[in-house]
């Protein structure tokens, strides 16, 4: 039998499908493609201990600091589904390298920019190039590894590493700005992005969809169009309110998403193939997915808070601690795997793993304003969960759609991920602060009532006695805050076990 990875000919469904085990080439290959997703996935958080340092340096306005932090994340999401596509049809390998170039000149870009405005433009060249990574690494495993139980393995791998990178983003940044100037945080992309340029044409096998039709070039401005606003305003909503502009953006990207599927549904070579979405599995596994990440991302903004604000630990520290529930992250994947290969049906896996999410959130309810082990324990399990879920929908996804639109689907996946990140925020951030102002009393200054920031600044501004019982009301405050978005959150997530008991049961076995 030939092995796939020493050949760089387009893969096709049967080729893809014929049973190979992998051997100690394509686990080298999977470090080697582990190197782009571990960045991509800390660039989301890197920016984190950097921006007083880039404020002091570069002087962004209030504006120009908010599109240096999310105009990554709004780039990224904005272009998956078409980057995923276009792999499909040019080589998800050829895709990847150039992602990996575009992804290294943007770094370098970003370490030396001497404005914000170039910072900016940077960022936004760091999302696209994220965008041609995350769909590519995915589609290479999915054609590399065809022996359904490594594949399980490789996936569970992928889907820690994407959580854990994360994590790592942060207390990167926080060292690294230490010890450095605050450009540091972009360069260490430099030598894994060479290492994969190098590494990647030896060991990573091209593949691509055979007979892909045309590209339908009007589908990508009608899929940005679609993606953009509404991830702007729901990442807004929750700190901003419901304003004019972002009930607008929203319903603005509603409609274009309107669009978009029509077009998908009657164009001739559509971007996303309708039939995509019939694959047995997984239309459920893209709507769990969303429901999980918005779980994931929805508890992350309180326990930061949480750590940093209430229990007073510094950022670096704050950071620290939160790695320590990501020692338990790297297992979850591979040993949900191993479960469904010894008999336990899936449905009942992903079921354990929104239960799993689901008691991390009662802990969270659980929490006091000193309570850090607490805090780190819910973390943990929350995100032992997460994995859990995410390496067993992919792997269900992946498994499901045809190979020859692997890159199609994972951009599918990933953009779900995107859209139900910007939910929790919008949705557990919503009740959180609801709850937080509620809790304020009417005599506190207006910008203490607003956030917990506000308070922690309006009290260092007060004289100690009065400084310090406003700040211990608002800790107080914000705790039953983060109480009422834990119990939203965990009553989200038992119809969500019960629905993949249900709709995955004896699916992918």
């Amino acid at each position: 039998m030939t092995n796939p990875t020493s050949t760089t000919t387009s893969t096709t469904t049967s080729t893809a499908e014929t049973d190979y085990r992998a051997g100690r080439r394509e686990w080298t290959a999977l470090g080697v493609l582990m190197l782009p997703l571990l960045l991509v996935s800390m660039d989301v958080s890197v920016l984190y201990f950097a921006l007083p340092a880039i404020g002091a340096d570069l002087r962004p306005s209030g504006t120009q600091q908010l599109w240096i932090l999310d105009i990554y994340g709004f780039v990224l999401a904005g272009l998956l589904m078409t980057t995923g596509a276009l792999g499909d049809r040019i080589g998800r390998r050829r895709l990847l390298l150039i992602g990996a170039t575009a992804f290294g000149g943007a770094s370098l870009l970003a370490a030396y920019a001497d404005s914000a405005g170039t910072l900016i433009a940077a960022r936004a060249l760091l999302g696209i190039g994220g965008a041609t990574l995350m769909p590519s690494t995915m589609a290479l495993l999915r054609t590399m590894f065809t022996d359904p139980g490594q594949r399980a393995k490789a996936i569970g791998l992928w889907s820690g590493v994407m959580t854990g990178g994360i994590a790592l983003g942060s207390v990167m940044s926080g060292i690294l700005v230490e010890h450095f100037w605050w450009g540091s945080v972009f360069l260490v992309n430099l030598p894994a992005m060479v290492l994969l340029l190098v590494l990647g044409p030896i060991l990573l096998p091209e593949s691509r969809n055979p007979s892909p039709g045309r590209f339908d070039w009007l589908s990508v401005p009608l899929s940005m169009a679609a993606v953009l606003p509404v991830v702007y305003g729901v990442k807004e909503i929750p700190s901003e309110g419901w304003r004019p502009l972002y009930v607008v953006s929203v319903t603005v990207g509603l409609l274009f998403a309107a669009l978009f599927v029509r077009r998908q549904r009657t164009g001739a070579s559509p971007l996303i193939p309708p039939g995509l979405l019939k694959g047995h599995g997984f239309t459920p596994a893209l709507v769990l997915t969303l429901v999980a990440s918005l779980a994931m991302m929805g508890s992350a903004i309180y326990t930061t808070q949480y750590l940093q604000a209430v229990l007073g630990k510094s950022p670096l520290e704050a950071a620290l601690w939160s790695l320590l529930p990501s020692v338990f992250i790297g297992a979850a994947g591979p040993l949900t795997a191993q479960l469904v290969q010894r008999g336990v049906d899936r449905g009942y896996v992903v079921a354990g793993g929104f239960t799993a999410m689901a008691a991390g959130f009662v802990l969270l309810a659980l929490v006091g304003t000193d309570s850090l082990w607490l805090v780190l324990a819910g973390a943990g399990v929350l995100a032992c969960g997460m994995v859990a879920i995410m390496s067993q929908l992919t792997d269900l996804a992946m498994t499901s759609a045809p190979v020859e639109q692997a890159g199609t689907a994972s951009s599918l996946l990933e953009t779900g991920t995107e859209f139900g990140g910007a939910l929790g925020m919008a949705v557990l951030g919503s009740v959180g602060t609801a709850v937080y102002r509620h809790e304020m009393p009417a005599t506190a200054p207006a910008a203490a009532r607003e956030t917990l920031g506000g308070a922690l600044a309006t009290a260092g501004r007060l004289p100690g006695p009065t400084g310090d019982a406003l700040l211990h009301t608002a800790r107080e405050a914000f705790t039953s805050g983060m109480q009422g978005a834990a119990i939203t959150g965990a009553l989200l997530l038992v119809p969500a076990a019960a629905g993949a008991a249900v709709t995955l049961r004896r699916i992918g076995k």
